[in-house]
């Protein structure tokens, strides 16, 4: 039966109103976080009023679940059941009882607050969003799909995971149960929404305009709603400040003890009404929702409204549950290619055919075309000539970086293509002229680096020196006459 006070009859219109726009006990407590709700007391000093607090999750499911609001007396609603412990301990527990096993239902019985096909709904949302008997309702993650995902395959629902901090539909129950088949895999999330969010707005556009509009006066009714509770409250407030100012006045005045607990109760309820009267200022001067002609603006361009920042994940959830009853994805077992199946509300099917995306190492990977030029002109060219080439031609690097010669070396090691064989004849190598003197190479490259002997670089970037007699006795006296190279060295070179 409706409360006779008129606040807590909009505070509790308000509640059913929340949980229309938002879906769930958990957004009514979120509307509700920085709002007052009543609570009647039973027992104690306080058995029969009416206290103003914080709304809780389990009390908004309580008044969901109650036929009292929508005007009906009920009763059986539960069940006592005696259970029997193993120690031999008898415990009574409350059963919850289907609609149809109610012993009496009496339709219409009191004004209500909503009405039954209203209250029955909201039973049904609320059995939807229960995960305990294999709902998957929509959440705050980033998945677009999440809860809606079939494997084409096997059929069964997809699991949604989030490695690397990535969204992707995962084929995991047939994993778990050893039933994995061959089309049994996992796929990018954002592959999937991408294609159920284009076919959404191609789909929708039309309709824009319309759903705009729609949103935007649900938007001013939830807004005027919410004054009238802030109007409701200021009136409530005043009538306490000025019972409690009567009640100061004919206090006798002798009687400092009750004079100073009704003083007391007169400055909180002074409080009180000056806070309610700051909220209800603060929500006239807020604007409540855009003008009609700047709504109509943006729902022209639902895209944009679509990739906003400001719309959340649980809102394009939302929006595409309401028109997708659920998504399958086919998928080859080895394979790039997808098929993406969307079933609409309506009846219709159709499938969307896609690729999967490249790995970060496919997409870096050198094409194929270029390894097949560096291996063709490997033997005959330096590593700046294949460079030169495949920029003449517009070849680029994995990354879409212009070839250099590091570019070419990277590209030969990594397919082992070897470069044009050194020496030419007359010609030896660092090392080679290194162990015929019996130094080390690195002297071998000091001299090169100090001009003191002659070397040219090969195709593949190598050293090459022309060792004629003369620059091999030119060495010699050179090492000779070092005072920094091993004795043993000279003494090799010397015969000795």
């Amino acid at each position: 039966m409706r409360d006779p006070d008129e606040e807590i009859q909009a505070t509790v219109r308000d509640l059913f109103a929340a949980f229309d726009a938002t879906g769930s006990a958990y957004g009514v407590v979120g509307v509700f976080a920085a709002r007052r709700f009543p609570r009647r007391a039973y027992g104690g000093a306080w058995a029969g009023e009416i206290r103003w607090g914080r709304l809780t999750h389990g009390r908004v499911l309580g008044i969901l679940a109650n036929p009292a609001y929508a005007g009906a007396y009920v009763f059986g609603r539960y069940r006592a059941r005696r259970t029997l412990t193993p120690d031999g301990t008898i415990r009574t527990k409350l059963i919850s009882l289907p609609l149809p096993e109610w012993a009496v239902l009496i339709r219409d019985h009191h004004p209500g607050y909503i009405s039954w096909e209203t209250y029955l709904a909201n039973r049904e949302r609320m059995a939807a969003h229960c995960t305990h008997h294999g709902a998957r309702p929509e959440r705050e993650g980033s998945a677009l799909c999440q809860g809606i995902v079939r494997c084409g395959s096997c059929g069964r629902g997809m699991s949604t995971t989030y490695p690397a901090g990535k969204p992707a539909y995962d084929c995991s129950r047939t994993r778990s149960d050893h039933t994995k088949t061959p089309g049994c895999r996992s796929v990018l999330a954002a592959i999937v929404d991408e294609v159920v969010g284009q076919r959404l707005l191609q789909v929708v556009a039309p309709e824009e305009i319309a759903l705009a509009l729609a949103a935007a006066d649900e938007v001013a009714d939830r807004h005027a709603r919410s004054r009238r509770a802030l109007e409701l409250r200021v009136e409530r407030a005043r009538y306490e400040a000025a019972r409690a100012e009567r009640a100061f006045h004919h206090c006798d005045p002798e009687n400092r003890l009750v004079a100073r607990s009704l003083e007391q109760r007169w400055e909180s309820q002074l409080k009180e009404l000056a806070e309610a009267e700051r909220e209800l200022a603060s929500d006239t001067r807020r604007s409540p929702m855009p003008p009609r002609e700047e709504i109509e603006a943006l729902a022209r361009d639902l895209p944009r409204l679509w990739a906003a920042p400001t719309t959340s994940a649980k809102d394009r959830k939302r929006l595409v549950r309401s028109l997708v009853a659920d998504v399958t994805v086919m998928s080859e077992p080895a394979g790039p290619r997808l098929g993406i199946g969307i079933r609409w509300r309506s009846g219709a099917a159709e499938e969307v055919a896609t690729v999967r995306w490249k790995s970060a190492a496919q997409s870096r990977r050198t094409p194929v075309g270029v390894v097949e030029f560096v291996a063709r002109l490997a033997p005959e060219r330096s590593d700046a000539e294949i460079a030169a080439a495949l920029n003449a031609e517009g070849r680029t690097t994995g990354t879409g970086r212009p070839f250099d010669v590091d570019a070419v070396r990277w590209v030969r090691f990594a397919h082992g293509i070897r470069p044009r064989p050194l020496p030419a004849p007359g010609e030896l190598t660092v090392e080679q002229v290194a162990t015929h003197l019996g130094v080390s190479p690195n002297v071998v490259y000091y001299w090169i680096g100090h001009g003191q002997l002659e070397a040219r670089r090969g195709p593949a970037g190598r050293l090459s020196v022309p060792f004629l007699p003369e620059v091999d006795r030119a060495c010699r006296d050179r090492i000779a006459r070092s005072r920094h190279l091993p004795t043993r060295t000279q003494n090799t070179l010397q015969g000795i």
